[in-house]
């Protein structure tokens, strides 16, 4: 097995969105503001090649939004998904399956392109199997008032109408291994439903692909919750399960969205659970 980072772009979001009830003189020591309150945002994907299978695991924003949509968000850094996977000498239709832990527009936006056409909708991955699951599709594709600016139809619908999408089995209880992706796979509810967590083992470690459980580094002292989540008190309870667990297990953890910490671990303090290490990717793959 091989794993590679693919940088799908950088970008920022407001820092008191980010973290909720938490005071800004807090989170700044870890998450620096900008005058505009704006932090660093990262979508750091991950591939995973693996038995004659190249499987990607979120997509970020894509391109295809509006220039008014992307200046909410402020794109930085230059990196796009098909320049990352270029570097890493791949091309979008190598890829045999999207893994997409959830369904909101910057993890799932580099699903979907324009056509030359410029008016056709169609799968940047054509020879890909697209991965989600029944309950969180479902939420999704009607979603409540909150949550309806972050599942955006242009990044989901296609998905079904090309005849690649694909649904994991989900558990009676919140953990499942997948023999269609040879990885495990954690269903959380707190930030939307049926987010899935990956655990993938990796020369005799196990790599978790945090997505929204865990964003950054900054998140990790459990009330540190974003003010995206749909179910903050059910986030607690994920988040104090999960980083005992990574405590416990020394678990090495694959931020998504930190731009400047790639992937940590933690440990046990008299604080709860904290950082313990940083990483570069190179450290660790």
């Amino acid at each position: 097995m091989t794993i590679h980072e693919i940088d799908a772009g950088s970008f920022k979001l407001d820092g008191g969105a980010m973290f909720g009830v938490v005071p800004k003189t807090l989170w700044t020591r870890t998450n620096p503001a900008d005058s505009n309150n704006m932090i660093d945002i990262g979508a750091r994907c991950m591939l995973i090649e693996h038995s004659n299978r190249l499987i990607l695991i979120d997509t970020g924003m894509g391109d295809k939004q509006s220039k008014k949509f992307f200046g909410y968000y402020h794109p930085w850094g230059g990196a796009t998904l098909e320049n990352s996977l270029k570097e890493k000498g791949f091309h979008p239709d190598d890829i045999t399956d999207v893994f997409l832990t959830h369904l909101h527009f910057d993890h799932s936006g580099g699903c979907i392109k324009w056509a030359e056409d410029g008016k056709t909708l169609v799968p940047v991955f054509k020879n890909a199997f697209y991965w989600s699951n029944k309950d969180h599709w479902e939420w999704a594709t009607k979603p409540n008032a909150r949550e309806k600016a972050s599942f955006l139809k242009e990044n989901i619908l296609p998905i079904e109408a090309s005849g690649q999408l694909r649904f994991v089995d989900k558990p009676e209880k919140g953990f499942t291994e997948t023999s269609e992706l040879d990885f495990g796979i954690l269903f959380v509810d707190g930030h939307t439903d049926k987010q899935m967590i990956p655990h993938i083992t990796y020369n005799d470690k196990t790599l978790v692909f945090a997505a929204d459980l865990l964003p950054t580094a900054g998140h990790l002292p459990l009330p540190y919750v974003m003010g995206f989540d749909t179910r903050p008190l059910l986030t607690l309870g994920e988040k104090e399960s999960f980083l005992n667990k990574a405590a416990d297990q020394e678990y090495y953890l694959w931020l998504q969205h930190d731009a400047h910490n790639p992937i940590i671990t933690v440990k046990h303090t008299e604080k709860g659970v904290r950082l313990s290490e940083k990483f570069n990717i190179a450290e660790v793959l």
